[in-house]
């Protein structure tokens, strides 16, 4: 019987253990142990993420679900825990927002505290441990004694490691071998690292690198037998319905079988991307209907990699075969826009002349490298454009892991001159040292004005400079709008709340990327 409570030891172990060695040998002890019909929860888990995907439970469920008393002894099992979670996903229909938060309210009230607060950390996505798709990919190939080059491989055919660690543990290379790159099994995907600077990314590749526009859109993998066509999206759903345009493309592409790696994106007349949630609205169960009008923003489609053509398996070869592949098969208007760059200069040209285009930055790629599915890869380097504000701390969160006893993840506002109240952001726990998180334990309990169970809050009179890509529109904070991927750069202690952005700042950028 695989309590949750072994589970939740192992996640405070991994998320204590600095050492990627340490990391692996505590994940992949615990797998050992583990029951067979229960290792796919379990690594998910570990990876901090659910097997229903998407299950309706937010930030205010928890909340209200949470008991005035928590059990005082583990019982609950990982099946139990994902049975319930699997119900509440598929609860639907009148009366169901009721039935999730009593079955929610159930679980909670049958877990100790510290299996709670892991699973609210789960639910909401906000689980930092440490243990990256790469990391348990190197731990199931351990606790299997399998290398970790054939669950790799078995874990990008099969749609991530979770989906094939089961198979890695009782059946070792011999069963990993059934899973091969298939059409209509969605591959997961190659994932990038991100670099400071074209100077930094340039110097990490060596040498000759590939230079692509990165677009802020919808990661779509396409996948081509005849006429049939099916598009997934980065987590593996079908979204096929969602995308009539790229199946209409894919369906005239000069090959009997393909599987395509790319981004649909809404783009204005002037080729200038719209904000990122216009592309997500083509995704979303409402299809009918866009932030702009009554019908939907066409989408257009660019494709930087081709995995299969007809019966050939591309992966595995060198970056410039699949580049010639995808040339081969597509018209150049659905090509990423991509060059050859042999000095920081001439990527940091392209860069500009992306950027200008309002696109958010450029990838830089090792020019031989393979496809390594599923892995967030060195031969793959992000480097994207940034704003900044100067942003006044509303609360703070209490941290997990190695942050646990610190104030960690602060909520970020701007003062809404209309109103004469601050308007809350976003949060983030990114960029900030130990020393800084020690100082802000205590600086913040010193301007306390109340907290709860996770929170802190504060009077407002802490400035802290804030790097981040773009503004989205969001119906969860009062000002419609939340920043995207922030990171505190520093504190301000030269400047006062009243020096800080406010709203019409935030705003004006909004408006300068709706614009682009």
């Amino acid at each position: 019987m695989n309590l949750l409570a072994d589970l939740v030891d192992t996640s405070g172990r991994v998320a204590a253990d600095a050492s990627r060695k340490a990391k692996i040998a505590h994940i992949a002890q615990f797998l050992r142990a583990v029951a067979a019909d229960e290792v796919e929860i379990a690594v998910a888990y570990l990876s901090g993420f659910m097997r229903q995907g998407k299950t309706g439970i937010g930030y205010a469920m928890i909340r209200d679900a949470r008991p005035a008393a928590h059990a005082g002894t583990p019982t609950l099992r990982l099946a139990e825990v994902d049975a319930t979670i699997e119900t509440i996903a598929t609860t639907s229909g009148a009366g169901s927002a009721k039935r999730k938060a009593t079955l929610l309210g159930d679980l909670f009230a049958r877990a100790t505290p510290r299996e709670a607060d892991f699973l609210a950390r789960l639910m909401t996505g906000e689980l930092r441990q440490g243990a990256l798709e790469g990391l348990m990919i190197d731990a199931v190939a351990a606790a299997a004694e399998v290398a970790p080059a054939v669950v790799r491989r078995a874990a990008m055919a099969g749609g991530g490691i979770a989906a094939v660690a089961s198979t890695a543990m009782q059946e070792g290379a011999e069963g990993l071998a059934r899973f091969r790159i298939a059409l209509f099994q969605p591959i997961a995907p190659m994932l990038a690292q991100p670099a400071d600077d074209i100077d930094d990314a340039m110097s990490r590749i060596g040498g000759e690198a590939v230079v692509e526009w990165k677009l802020d859109g919808a990661r779509v993998q396409v996948h081509k037998q005849g006429n049939d066509v099916r598009i997934y999206s980065r987590t593996g759903n079908d979204v096929t319905v969602a995308v009539p345009e790229i199946v209409e493309l894919a369906r005239h592409l000069p090959a009997s079988a393909l599987i395509l790696d790319g981004e649909a994106i809404v783009l204005g007349p002037t080729g200038a991307p719209y904000p990122f949630q216009e592309t997500m609205s083509r995704f979303s169960t409402r299809q009918d209907t866009s932030a702009r009008g009554g019908s939907p923003l066409p989408l257009s489609v660019f494709f930087f990699d081709c995995l299969r053509r007809d019966d050939e398996d591309l992966a595995a070869l060198p970056a410039r075969a699949r580049y010639e592949a995808l040339a081969q098969v597509l018209p150049a208007s659905n090509i990423t826009p991509r060059a050859i760059a042999g000095t920081a200069n001439d990527a940091q040209a392209f860069y500009d002349d992306a950027t200008s285009r309002g696109h958010e930055g450029v990838m830089v790629k090792a020019i031989d490298a393979p496809y390594d599915a599923g892995a967030r890869s060195a031969a793959w380097l992000k480097v994207k454009r940034s704003h900044t504000l100067d942003l006044v701390v509303l609360a703070a969160e209490w941290g997990h892991g190695r942050r646990r006893g610190w104030l960690s993840n602060l909520h970020l506002g701007a003062l809404d001159p209309a109103s004469g109240e601050y308007v809350m952001l976003g949060k983030t726990f990114k960029g900030m040292t130990d020393a800084v998180l020690e100082w802000q334990t205590g600086k913040l309990q010193e301007i306390e004005i109340g907290r709860d169970d996770w929170t802190v809050y504060v009077r407002p009179e802490l400035v802290v400079e804030v790097t981040f890509n773009d503004l989205q529109q969001s119906p969860r904070y009062p000002g419609g709008l939340a920043l995207r991927f922030a990171r505190i750069k520093g504190y301000r202690p030269d400047k006062r709340a009243s020096d800080a952005d406010n709203m019409e700042t935030v705003r004006a950028i909004y408006a300068s990327q709706a614009s682009g």
